[in-house]
């Protein structure tokens, strides 16, 4: 049956990001629905921003598209162009190797919960975090010189 049940996917609230970068995504809790529901050449995210939480840091990626819909409460995407109020219904897409820095916050008092859907090579995906020293490569996270950071990149 197509129809997933949400409470049988396991939640985390994981991120490779190093300290002090992963502050921020510490309120954000999410199920990977890709793997249980069998989809190969996509990833899909049900994900939960606690108040005050961050979706990521702010980022773009080379080779992978993103897109978000937003299924519950609110969020602010902040991205290069401002900052935009995000409510039920709405939806933000984010193509492949547009270099605008994106990411949603919680700034209110309610949960916000989203779909994430991503598509693209992920083994050769790279980006950049515009306001910090970190990017990201296949191998990894990197200061922006190159020298890597000692965490593990999560896909």
């Amino acid at each position: 049956m197509p129809k997933l049940d949400l409470t049988a996917i396991p939640r985390t609230n994981a991120t490779g990001y190093p300290d002090p970068f992963d502050h921020a995504v510490a309120g954000r809790w999410y199920r990977r629905l890709a793997p249980p529901s069998g989809l190969t050449n996509m990833g899909v995210s049900h994900v939960t921003l606690e108040p005050g939480a961050w979706s990521s840091q702010r980022h773009w990626h080379a080779v992978e598209d993103e897109f978000v819909v937003i299924l519950s409460g609110e969020a602010v995407l902040v991205d290069d162009d401002g900052e935009t109020v995000m409510r039920a219904g709405d939806c933000a897409s984010f193509p492949a190797g547009e270099r605008n820095g994106h990411h949603l916050q919680n700034r209110t008092d309610r949960d916000c919960v989203f779909i994430a859907v991503s598509a693209g090579d992920d083994a050769t995906d790279r980006g950049d975090y515009p306001d910090i020293d970190l990017q990201f490569t296949p191998e990894g996270y990197e200061h922006k010189d190159g020298t890597p950071y000692p965490t593990t990149r999560l896909p």
